[in-house]
């Protein structure tokens, strides 16, 4: 029996090194970085609670928090929609139904930053296919990424593009998970088809509705590949998300104990509005 320990001991190891240098270290280091001001180079000093209280006087912080609220709110209704639409035609017998399920899923697996890039080059005023598209009916060119307005749905209608694949597979597995007796019971009852989608189908997923939610707020808590090779943070600081303005003070310029004390700030807020969620969400 004391072998049989050994050898679990040593197959768990590699797992338990992993997670202190790479989990539990930076953990407990950010921790320390609250209460200090630290540039890589110089010494940390001790602050207290300064680092909290520049916070609550950043304007910038709230307005990428105010940013990313945006984000969250033109794209988690853009992404079930559309995931769920799309989900239930691929449920169906249609020919080249699994080519069309990995044509869907593709974005996912491709690199961020090549996404980013190629949606730029869609967007470009001047260039871009989109504005030529609209020069072509006889209507203005917008300045997709350019204007205030409009940079941040821009990057939202990306973002769906690019994520939705994940989520149509998530609802494909929740469609197939519905008993087929249940619709054949709609059937002899009458219902058309509206009704067995809002009195079946929606009350069934209700389970993958609630993981689709949870799992596209904390992706666009985290959104930062996309303003941060495409816009910048701009224009006007309208598209600059919690993460890229963390990324900015820490790395920009090497504010790294408030760098830390945002991340603290950013991961108690999204705590709070997941826990938020799930009570507006989830269903028993």
């Amino acid at each position: 029996m004391r072998r049989r320990n050994h050898i679990g001991y040593l197959f768990v190891t590699p797992y338990a090194l992993h997670f202190a240098i790479f989990i539990g270290f930076p953990l407990v280091f950010s921790l320390v970085l609250l209460f200090h001001r630290w540039d890589i180079v110089s010494p940390m000093v001790w602050v207290g609670m300064d680092n909290f209280a520049k916070l609550v006087h950043d304007n910038l912080f709230w307005q990428a928090m105010l940013n990313t609220g945006i984000f969250l709110l033109l794209h988690i209704p853009l992404q079930l929609a559309v995931a769920l639409f799309l989900a239930i035609q691929l449920n169906q017998r249609l020919k080249l139904r699994g080519f069309f399920r990995a044509a869907f899923f593709l974005p996912v697996v491709v690199s961020g930053v090549v996404i980013a890039i190629l949606w730029d080059q869609l967007y470009a005023k001047d260039t871009g296919v989109l504005n030529a598209l609209l020069a072509q009916i006889g209507l203005s060119k917008i300045g997709w990424l350019t204007e205030p307005n409009i940079a941040m749905p821009a990057i939202a209608l990306m973002a769906t593009w690019k994520n939705v694949g994940l989520y149509i597979v998530l609802f494909l597995v929740g469609l197939q998970s519905v008993p087929p007796q249940m619709y054949e019971a709609a059937n002899i009852d009458g219902a058309g088809a509206w009704q067995k989608f809002w009195r079946v189908t929606l009350p069934m997923l209700n389970p993958t509705i609630f993981m689709v939610v949870i799992l596209s707020t904390i992706g666009g808590f985290s959104l930062f590949i996309e303003p941060y090779v495409m816009t910048g943070g701009g224009p006007m600081n309208r598209t600059l998300s919690a993460m890229l303005y963390i990324y900015k003070q820490g790395f920009f310029f090497y504010h790294m104990g408030y760098a830390a004390t945002l991340g603290f700030a950013f991961a108690v807020i999204v705590l709070m509005v997941v826990l938020v969620q799930r009570k507006l969400v989830e269903r028993e």
